[in-house]
């Protein structure tokens, strides 16, 4: 019987322990701003590199198109950087949201909050045994619809408004071709691999998009959310 008084009144959070998760909660919003100062420092990269590409290419009317193409390239790298980045930012984003809805949310509405209960062991597991929430190309996903998918629809509009336009406007089909064509590669197989290129970012975006839906909705049926 005294075992029992003894585990109920262990369900609630002693002062000392509930100042341990406030500094616990302090450093995983620490964590996540430092890494969210890194994406930032990541998508200024895209955005300088492209904005330089721009300049090379529009500087006059004869200047080649190709930085423009290349600057695509380099664009899809910094964004592998910035999702693996975002891995990282997503488990103490994850880990402090946690705190937020299923400790402080409660503590704020006057309800029980009892760390006998299936949240403090998520998140104790999730420190025992630490693991990225997400895959990389999930996090390509999310951060192609945030920010690289309107640095790479601009690079796109900006390169065929150059073939467009310069050195003079376009008179037929086959002078974009012309236009296109890098050294010995015939312009419909840049044209063919520019397309692609576009078109499988875009897939990206929307399949991971649906992923996250999916995901969500597992999630907010678990916790008994309509």
């Amino acid at each position: 019987m005294a075992k029992q008084e003894s585990n109920k009144e262990n369900k609630e959070f002693t002062p000392a322990e509930l100042g341990a998760l406030a500094h616990l909660y302090r450093g995983e919003i620490y964590r996540s701003t430092t890494w969210r100062t890194r994406l930032d420092n990541t998508t200024n990269w895209a955005v300088v590199t492209t904005g330089i590409a721009f300049s090379i290419t529009f500087s006059t009317p004869n200047s080649s198109s190709l930085p423009l193409l290349l600057v695509g390239f380099l664009v899809i790298v910094f964004l592998v950087f910035e999702a693996r980045r975002y891995r990282y930012f997503n488990v103490w984003r994850a880990r402090a949201r946690h705190m937020e809805t299923e400790l402080y949310a409660p503590m704020l509405l006057g309800t029980k909050y009892e760390k006998n209960g299936d949240w403090n062991k998520v998140l104790a597991n999730d420190y025992i045994y630490p693991r990225h929430h997400i895959s990389l190309i999930r996090a390509c996903g999310r951060r192609l619809r945030r920010s690289y998918a309107w640095i790479l629809s601009i690079q796109f509009i900006a390169y065929y408004g150059k073939i467009a336009i310069h050195p003079v406007p376009l008179a037929d089909l086959s002078e974009l071709y012309q236009r296109t064509a890098i050294g010995p590669v015939d312009g419909h197989y840049v044209l063919l691999i520019h397309a692609l290129f576009h078109l499988s970012w875009i897939i990206i975006a929307v399949a991971t998009l649906y992923h996250d839906k999916v995901s969500r909705l597992k999630s907010r049926r678990y916790k008994g959310i309509s």
